[in-house]
């Protein structure tokens, strides 16, 4: 059995921000898997369904961002799953837009969503899914900027980031790790 979580913050103000690529990502996850309607459990949004062969519990934490670890935690002790089986998508401003980058651990590198994981798990050895965003132009709040919204060409090509990162997650469940780490890690997602 695995955890796919995708980050973001609730509500239509931030609906298709950035910083909320991880429940697109999740919810085209949902999508292939034919998972039923996610329902409101542990301050999250979650359902199961059979995706690459695996039991799939999908999490979209429904507080702030900074608090997503409770919906986490409380989801990997109902569930008894191992944090090696928890898949974390989210937004990385220090990944060029249309790349990504897995890792099977590290620092939450200024993420909120990832601090609060780690604090709650007690640990930072999770696979994690860093959706490139890329960095604020100068002179721009690094906070704004996440909590804005994809530039124009950005929006055109978001449906095919969306598309690449989740067959990444399909390839962590399907495969392994370090396999789709080396199928994905800083390719350009628009030419794969």
């Amino acid at each position: 059995m695995w955890l796919v979580v995708g980050l973001g913050n609730p509500g239509p103000k931030y609906e298709d921000t950035r910083h909320n690529v991880g429940f697109m990502i999740e919810t085209e996850l949902r999508r292939r898997a034919g998972a039923p309607a996610p329902k409101p459990k542990f301050g999250a949004e979650t359902t199961d369904a059979s995706l690459c062969n695996h039991r799939v519990v999908f999490l979209r934490p429904m507080e702030y961002m900074n608090l997503s670890g409770q919906a986490v935690d409380k989801t990997v002790q109902f569930w008894k799953l191992e944090p090696a089986r928890t898949v974390v998508i989210h937004d990385e401003l220090d990944v060029p837009f249309a790349r990504l980058k897995l890792a099977a651990g590290g620092g939450p590198g200024g993420h909120n969503g990832l601090k609060s994981i780690i604090a709650h798990l007690g640990t930072r050895e999770f696979p994690r899914v860093r959706v490139g965003i890329g960095r604020p132009p100068p002179l721009q709040n690094p906070a704004d900027y996440v909590l804005g919204r994809f530039a124009a060409d950005e929006r055109r090509d978001l449906p095919a980031v969306i598309d690449r990162a989740a067959d990444a997650v399909e390839a962590i469940l399907q495969h392994d790790l370090p396999s789709a780490m080396t199928r994905f890690n800083g390719k350009d997602l628009l030419t794969l």
